[in-house]
C-alpha cells in the first residue's frame, strides 16, 4: 500500500493494486499538526479525509532541518481528479495536484507551496509540473516582448516575437501530444495564452486580443476541467483583472459585462448555479451590493427553482439587509400608547439607531454621551433599541436618562428577532440612517459617531 505524502522522501515498500497514497513531507515545519484531505469538484471542496503532520528531519548542506510528514491512503473507489491538501486555517495554506489511480509523493514549502512543489511519484504531475515550468517561461518571454512592442511601437521586435511566439506553440504542441491518454491532457490543452500571430503595437489592440480571445481554448462541458479549480481561476481572472477599471462607475459596468460573458458560456445549469454562488461570495468580500443584487435579481433567481438554493439565498439576504447603502430592515414599537415604524418615522433628517442593554457597561458610559452630544441637533433623532431580558431596569433608566429619545425595548435579548436580523453580535452597536432610513454609516464606537456628525 502506498500513501500521498507532503515533502518527503520516503515511500512504503508493500504496495497493493487496491489502494493508493499520497505522501507528503513539508520544509520548513509548520506550527500545525493537521492536513486535510479534500477531492475539487467545481467551486467546492469534498471532503476526503485528515491526518496528522509527524515531524521528522533532514540533512541539508551537512544540517539536521526538522520536516513535517504525512501521508494518506486512498480507498480502492477513490475518483480521478484534482485533489487539495490544506494545512493553515488563514493565509495561503493549501496546494492542489491531480490523482488518477496512481501513488502521489511529494516536497515543498509551506509558506510557498506552488512555487516550490516537487514530485518525486506521480508521472501526471511530474509531466503537468514540467509543462508549467516550459509554458510559463516561454511565455513570459513572448509577453516581455509584447510589452516592450507596445511601449516603443518603433522597435524592431516582429522577428523576436515570431520565434518567441514559434516557441510557445512548439511547447504546446509537444505536452498535448505527450499528455495523450493522460487525466491533465484537457487542462494542458486549455492552458495556454491564446496570443496574437502578429506582434500588436497599441495598448488597445493588445488588451482587446487578451479580453475577447480569453475564453476561446476552454470547454466549459470538460468534465475534468470543471472538476478543478482551472475554470474558477480563469473566472476570477477575467472578472476580477482583465476587466478593470480605476472609476468605479465604469468598474461596476465591466463586472456586469463580464459576468454575461461568463455565464454565456455555461450550459450546465448546476455548474452555472455553482459559479453564480461563488461569484456572489467574492463580491461579499468587496461589499459591492449593487454587484451582488444584479446576480441575485438577473441570474440566480432565473435559475430553474429546483437549482436554487433557498438556504443560500436566504443567508446571503439576510447578510447584507443591513449593509451601507441598505434601507433599514423595518421594525415597529409602543411609544405613548401609540404604535411607531421606523419606516414610517418622519421627525429627522438623519436618526442614530442604537443597539444597546442596561446590562451593558459600555453602554451605561455611552449612551449618556450620546444623550449629551446630541441635545441640541435637532436634525438628528435617536432610535435606541434596548435588548433585555426584562423591562423593569430598563424602564426607570430610559424615561430618567433618555428623555426625547424613541426608547425601544427589545426582549429575549440576543435572541430578538430584531437584533437578529440586523446582526447584533455585541453592544453598542451603531448605525446612521437619512431621512429615507437608509443606512449611510456604521460607526463603531461613540468617537466615531461623533466624527460623523461632526464632518458632515
Amino acid at each position: 500500500m502506498m500513501k500521498n505524502i507532503l515533502y518527503f522522501i520516503l515511500f512504503i515498500s508493500s504496495i497493493t493494486n487496491a489502494q493508493h497514497f499520497i505522501k507528503g513531507a513539508m520544509n520548513p515545519k509548520i506550527d500545525s499538526d493537521w492536513v486535510i484531505l479534500y477531492r475539487i469538484e467545481g467551486t467546492k471542496q469534498v471532503f476526503v479525509g485528515n491526518t496528522t503532520i509527524k515531524t521528522d528531519s533532514i540533512a541539508v548542506n551537512g544540517k539536521k532541518q526538522a520536516v513535517g510528514r504525512f501521508e494518506f491512503t486512498l480507498k480502492p473507489q477513490a475518483k480521478a481528479g484534482a485533489y487539495r491538501i490544506n494545512y493553515r486555517t488563514e493565509g495561503e495554506g493549501f496546494l492542489d495536484f491531480f490523482y488518477n489511480k496512481e501513488n502521489i509523493s511529494f516536497t515543498f514549502n509551506p509558506d510557498s507551496p506552488e512555487q516550490s512543489v516537487t514530485f518525486s511519484k506521480s508521472s501526471e504531475n511530474k509531466l503537468y509540473r514540467e509543462y508549467i515550468t516550459a509554458i510559463s517561461t516561454a511565455q513570459g518571454k513572448l509577453d516581455s516582448i509584447q510589452i516592450a512592442a507596445v511601449q516603443n511601437p518603433k522597435s524592431n521586435l516582429k522577428t523576436a516575437y515570431k520565434n518567441a511566439y514559434k516557441k510557445v506553440n512548439t511547447i504546446q504542441n509537444k505536452f498535448i501530444e505527450t499528455s495523450k491518454e493522460k487525466y491533465i491532457a484537457p487542462i494542458i490543452k486549455a492552458s495556454v495564452q491564446n496570443n496574437s500571430a502578429e506582434i500588436l503595437t497599441s495598448v488597445d489592440a493588445y488588451l482587446f486580443n487578451i479580453k475577447n480571445t480569453f475564453f476561446d481554448k476552454l470547454d466549459f462541458s470538460n468534465k475534468t476541467l470543471l472538476n478543478s479549480s482551472f475554470l474558477t481561476d480563469r473566472i476570477v481572472s477575467y472578472v476580477f483583472y482583465i476587466n478593470y477599471s480605476d472609476d468605479n462607475r465604469t468598474q461596476q459596468k465591466l463586472y456586469k459585462e463580464s459576468i454575461e460573458t461568463v455565464l454565456s458560456k455555461i450550459k450546465n445549469q448546476a455548474y452555472k448555479r455553482d459559479i453564480i454562488e461563488f461569484l456572489i461570495v467574492q463580491f461579499e468580500g468587496y461589499k459591492n451590493l449593487e454587484i451582488i443584487d444584479y446576480l441575485f435579481e438577473n441570474k440566480y433567481n432565473k435559475l430553474p427553482e429546483i437549482l436554487q438554493n433557498q438556504k443560500f439565498k436566504v443567508e446571503k439576504i439576510a447578510l447584507f439587509a443591513t449593509e451601507i447603502g441598505r434601507i433599514s430592515p423595518d421594525f415597529s414599537w409602543k411609544e405613548n400608547g401609540k404604535t411607531l415604524k421606523l419606516s414610517t418615522l418622519n421627525d429627522a433628517e438623519k436618526y442614530v439607531l442604537a443597539f444597546w442593554s442596561t446590562s451593558c457597561s459600555h453602554c451605561m458610559r455611552e449612551m449618556p454621551q450620546l444623550h449629551t452630544y446630541l441635545k441640541n441637533k435637532k436634525s438628528i433623532k435617536v432610535i435606541a433599541f434596548a435588548l433585555e431580558d426584562d423591562a423593569f431596569v430598563w424602564e426607570n433608566y430610559s424615561k430618567t436618562n433618555l428623555f426625547g429619545w424613541h426608547n425601544v425595548l427589545g426582549l429575549n435579548k440576543w435572541q430578538n428577532e430584531t437584533a437578529k436580523t440586523y446582526q447584533i453580535f455585541s453592544t453598542p452597536t451603531y448605525f446612521v440612517l437619512d431621512k429615507n432610513k437608509k443606512i449611510i454609516a456604521k460607526p463603531d464606537e461613540i468617537e466615531d459617531v461623533k466624527e460623523y456628525f461632526d464632518t458632515k
